[in-house]
């Protein structure tokens, strides 16, 4: 956060002084929204919410606004957020406001070709829409909600850009940034990532090494087929920390592996873009952290009598063989933009459908809604928490 302060500083004195060749810009999207969910109260890990906790309605007032500064050797951006939360439930409401940098970035053209920076980034890639297997810190991208807000990883840069097609970066992860997951098993991390692309498709390799699991080793690929269609795949090799899986026995109901055995995720996936804009998109995801269909009844059922670490320790899907559908509108729409989601969990067969829908008021108002309907019963991954979810809102773009 020093070196934020200090960078920012540095931006603010140079976008104000006399130097003709720096540029300054910035802009800014104001939301106003507010959500219902309706919880499960017959759910296994979190029966009348008395587990978790979870907000059941929520008013939010959040501001997220771009700063960049550059001249022809040093580039100063920053993304800053400030949020007001009301949020409520059966036990009583809370507010909760804070401020912080979600990115900031302080970047040095050291010489042609080279590039050094410092900040906090978000490290996220692949063509993937319902998860990132290629991504050891974005498993999920955030591109199936439209309103989450990505926070970057503290980190220390060096890129190397020969020519328009390849480039390759050496990274050192300092921490894990604000408000990420502690233990913070990214801290002092390394990254290696390596891009290539040609007219019709493109090819990135990853490998990041944490002191505390072993070496996580990834790839993603997209190849552009026609005018309508591409192809595109995700894979990772990788061990996770506290792994839980369910006991051998009724005592202890769970086991928790300190460090996972390897284990590997792809997903595959096509998109099929029509005339008008207008796209459909279809991805198959194998989990190879997720359990399989015999383990997560077992999951289930031994959660009656733990469910704090069957809910806190879970992974991050239950399950090893999921189907994405999504179609969506074109984003080039000057009345507004639609999205709808389908995902199936192939193993216990619970689906879950997603809708957001944008309409453009004015040139810089606009209104949106958020729907979530999960299609199960309390023993299926995504009808276990909560029966829908729905949220409305209004966006005013600035300036």
């Amino acid at each position: 956060m020093r070196l934020a302060v200090l960078a920012l500083s540095a931006w603010t004195a140079t976008a104000v002084g006399a130097e003709f060749d720096w540029r300054a810009s910035w802009d800014g999207t104001l939301y106003g929204y507010g959500n219902r969910t309706v919880l499960r109260g017959d759910s296994v890990l979190n029966a009348s919410n008395q587990v978790a906790g979870l907000a059941q309605r929520s008013a939010v007032g959040e501001l997220r606004l771009n700063f960049k500064a550059e001249n022809e050797t040093l580039r100063l951006t920053a993304r800053a957020i400030v949020a007001q939360r009301d949020l409520g439930n059966a036990f009583g409401s809370e507010p909760r406001g804070e401020a912080y940098l979600s990115q900031w970035q302080v970047r040095l053209r050291a010489a042609e070709g080279w590039h050094v920076a410092a900040g906090r980034d978000v490290l996220n890639w692949g063509p993937a829409q319902f998860r990132s297997p290629s991504s050891p810190f974005y498993f999920d991208n955030g591109r199936s909600d439209p309103l989450r807000e990505l926070v970057g990883m503290d980190s220390l840069k060096l890129a190397w850009t020969p020519d328009m097609e390849s480039s390759a970066s050496l990274v050192r992860i300092v921490a894990t940034g604000y408000g990420m997951a502690q233990p913070d098993v990214w801290r002092d991390s390394w990254l290696v990532k390596f891009d290539h692309r040609g007219d019709a498709w493109a090819l990135g390799l990853v490998t990041v090494k944490a002191p505390t699991l072993p070496a996580f080793y990834g790839a993603h690929g997209q190849s552009t087929l026609s005018d309508a269609w591409m192809v595109y795949g995700e894979i990772s090799s990788s061990a996770r920390t506290l792994a839980l899986q369910p006991g051998t026995d009724a005592t202890p109901p769970f086991v928790v592996q300190g460090v996972s055995p390897r284990r590997t995720t792809a997903l595959v996936g096509a998109s099929y873009a029509f005339a008008d804009g207008q796209s459909l998109a279809a991805e198959y995801l194998y989990e190879g952290h997720g359990y399989t269909s015999a383990q997560e009844s077992a999951y289930f059922q031994r959660a009656v009598t733990a469910p704090g670490i069957a809910l806190g320790w879970a992974p991050r899907l239950l399950g090893r063989d999921y189907l994405h559908l999504v179609w969506q509108s074109n984003l080039m729409s000057e009345q507004g933009y639609g999205r709808l989601m389908y995902t199936r969990n192939l193993g216990d067969g619970g689906n879950e459908i997603a809708a957001y829908g944008e309409r453009i008021l004015t040139r810089q108002l606009s209104a949106f809604a958020l729907a979530m309907l999960p299609q199960g019963n309390a023993r299926q991954e995504f009808s276990t928490l909560f029966r829908c979810s729905v949220t409305l809102g209004l966006k005013i773009a600035l300036p």
